[in-house]
C-alpha cells in the first residue's frame, strides 16, 4: 500500500504525462534577439485583438456591457474570447488550494516538480476552458443572445469559445518563451486599456450625456456639469498616479561581497514585493465565484441545510433573469460594478440589496476585505513558488557569494535575518495591493481600480524587462553570463 504522498504524486505524474501528449511551444534553443521578441509580442497582441473583436458564430448580439469581470479576465462576452484568461488563472488557483491544503505534495523549489506543477496546470486549464465555455453558452442562451437553441448551434458556440481560450493559452506560452513579459499580464493590460479609452470617449463625445454636449447646452452650469461627467476619468488619474507611486517604493537590505570585504551594497525590495499577481488570482477567484454561482445555487437550492432554524440554501445566492447574482451570501464577495456615472455609483453604495435589504456599503466592505485576504493567501504562495521567500533568497545570496554584514555565512542564520524583512513584506505588500485595488474599485474609475493597478504594474515590469533585454543586446557577453 503506497503512502499518501506517493499516491498524490502519482496523480500529478498522470496529469504531467497527459500534458506531454499535448502540443507545446518549445523553449528557444538560442538567445532570442530583442527585435525578434518585440515582433513575437506584437504578433500575439494582434491575434488577441482580432479574436477579441470577432463574434462567435451563432451569437446574435445584444446589450452586453463590459463589466469588471470582463476587464480583469481580458474577455468579451459573445466573442471568441468570452472566457478570456479565466481557465488559465482558475487552474492555477485550484492547484494552489490543493497544495495549501496538503492534497498535493510538491516542492516548488525543485525544477522538475515545478515543471510538473505547470504541466498539471495546463491540463486543468484545457478542461476548464470547456467547462467555462459550456457555462457561458448556457448563460447567453438563457439571455436570448444565441440565434437558435439547436444542439448543433450550442455545441458550435461551446467549441468556438473553448478554442479561443486554448489559443490564448498558447499565446501566453509564446510570449513567455519568445516575447517580452507575461502573456496573461499583457492581455489584461490590453483589455483594461481598451476599457479606459472606450469609457473616456463615451464621457466626452456621448451625444446626450457627454462633456462636450454639456458645455454646448449647459449654459452657466456647463463647465461644472462637464467636470462632474469627467469625474470617473479624474478618479482614474488619481488611482493611476497612486499606483505609480506605490510601484516605486522600495525597502533596501544591505549585503556585502565575500571576496571584497568592506564593499557593501543594498538589495532593493519593492514594496509591492510580489507585484500584482495576488490581485490577478484573487480577482479571477471572484470572477469564477460569480460564474459558477448559477449552477451552485440551482444545485444546493434543492436541499435543506438547517443552521439555527434557518435554511442556508435559501440565503446562499439569488440570481436574476440574466443569471447574475444580485443578493445572498455569494453576492457579498462579488465586485461592486461601476455604473454609468460617479454619482450613480455612489448612490448605488447608499442603496439596499433588493431581497434581504442589506446596505450596499456592507457589500463593498466585505468585497474589499475578501479581496485583501485572498491576496495575502495567493501572495504567500506565489512568493514560495517563484523563489522569493526568505529561504530561497538566502540560498541565492549564498550562491552569488554575498552575505549580510555582521552575520556568519550560515544559510540558516541568513534565512532567519531575511525572514524578519521578507516575511512581513510578503504579507504587507499582498494586503496593500489587495486593499488598494478594492478601494480603487469603489471610486468608479474607468477600467476599474483593480484593472488600473494591474495595468500600471504590468507596464512597469514590461519596461524593466525591456531595459534588461536591451542591455543584454548591447552586451552579448553579459547575456551569456546569465
Amino acid at each position: 500500500m503506497h503512502p499518501e504522498g506517493e499516491r498524490e504524486m502519482s496523480f500529478i505524474d498522470i496529469l504531467a504525462s497527459i500534458a506531454r501528449l499535448l502540443p507545446e511551444v518549445k523553449v528557444a534553443d538560442r538567445p532570442v534577439p530583442l527585435k525578434e521578441k518585440v515582433v513575437w509580442t506584437l504578433s500575439a497582441l494582434i491575434i488577441f485583438f482580432v479574436m477579441y473583436n470577432v463574434s462567435a458564430f451563432g451569437f446574435q448580439g445584444g446589450n452586453i456591457s463590459t463589466d469588471f469581470l470582463q476587464v480583469i479576465t481580458a474577455s468579451k462576452m459573445g466573442s471568441l474570447l468570452t472566457v478570456g484568461i479565466g481557465p488559465i488563472v482558475l487552474a492555477s488557483i485550484f492547484l494552489q488550494l490543493f497544495k495549501g491544503a496538503g492534497l498535493i505534495n510538491l516542492d516548488l523549489s525543485d525544477t522538475n516538480q515545478r515543471r510538473k506543477f505547470h504541466e498539471a496546470q495546463k491540463v486543468f486549464a484545457l478542461v476548464l476552458a470547456l467547462v467555462e465555455a459550456g457555462i457561458f453558452t448556457y448563460t447567453m442562451h438563457t439571455a436570448g443572445y444565441l440565434v437558435s437553441d439547436s444542439p448543433i448551434i450550442l455545441a458550435a458556440v461551446v467549441a468556438q469559445i473553448a478554442f479561443g481560450a486554448i489559443v490564448l493559452f498558447y499565446l501566453d506560452e509564446l510570449i513567455s518563451k519568445y516575447g517580452i513579459g507575461s502573456g496573461i499580464s499583457l492581455f489584461i493590460a490590453a483589455g483594461v486599456s481598451m476599457a479606459i479609452i472606450g469609457g473616456l470617449m463615451n464621457l466626452i463625445f456621448n451625444p446626450t450625456s457627454g462633456a462636450i454636449n454639456s458645455l454646448i447646452s449647459g449654459g452657466a452650469e456647463g463647465i461644472p456639469n462637464a467636470l462632474l461627467i469627467l469625474l470617473p476619468f479624474i478618479f482614474t488619474l488619481v488611482v493611476f498616479f497612486t499606483c505609480v507611486y506605490a510601484e516605486g517604493t522600495k525597502v533596501e537590505i544591505p549585503v556585502a561581497y565575500e571576496q571584497a570585504r568592506g564593499l557593501v551594497r543594498n538589495i532593493p525590495l519593492k514594496f509591492f514585493y510580489v507585484s500584482n499577481v495576488p490581485v490577478i488570482f484573487a480577482s479571477a477567484l471572484l470572477m469564477n465565484i460569480q460564474l459558477f454561482a448559477v449552477p451552485i445555487v440551482g444545485f444546493i437550492g434543492g436541499f435543506d441545510i438547517m443552521v439555527g432554524g434557518y435554511n442556508i440554501a435559501d440565503y446562499l445566492g439569488v440570481v436574476d433573469s440574466s443569471n447574475r447574482l444580485y443578493d445572498g451570501l455569494l453576492y457579498y464577495v462579488t465586485p461592486v460594478h461601476g455604473l454609468a456615472s460617479t454619482q450613480a455609483h455612489f448612490n448605488f453604495l447608499q442603496s439596499l440589496t433588493p431581497l434581504f435589504h442589506i446596505p450596499q456599503w456592507i457589500h463593498a466592505l466585505i468585497y474589499v476585505l475578501f479581496l485583501t485576504i485572498a491576496s495575502i493567501f495567493f501572495g504567500s504562495f506565489w512568493a514560495e513558488m517563484q523563489g522569493m521567500d526568505a529561504k530561497s533568497v538566502a540560498g541565492q545570496l549564498g550562491s552569488a557569494g554575498l552575505q549580510l554584514p555582521g552575520f556568519r555565512r550560515d544559510p540558516r542564520m541568513v534565512e532567519k535575518v531575511l525572514d524578519k524583512h521578507i516575511g512581513p513584506l510578503i504579507i504587507v505588500s499582498s494586503a496593500a495591493v489587495g486593499l488598494l485595488a478594492g478601494a480603487a474599485d469603489l471610486t468608479g474609475a474607468l477600467g476599474t481600480g483593480t484593472g488600473i493597478l494591474l495595468t500600471v504594474g504590468i507596464i512597469y515590469r514590461l519596461y524593466e524587462d525591456f531595459e534588461k533585454q536591451n542591455l543584454f543586446t548591447l552586451y552579448p557577453n553579459l547575456s551569456r553570463m546569465f
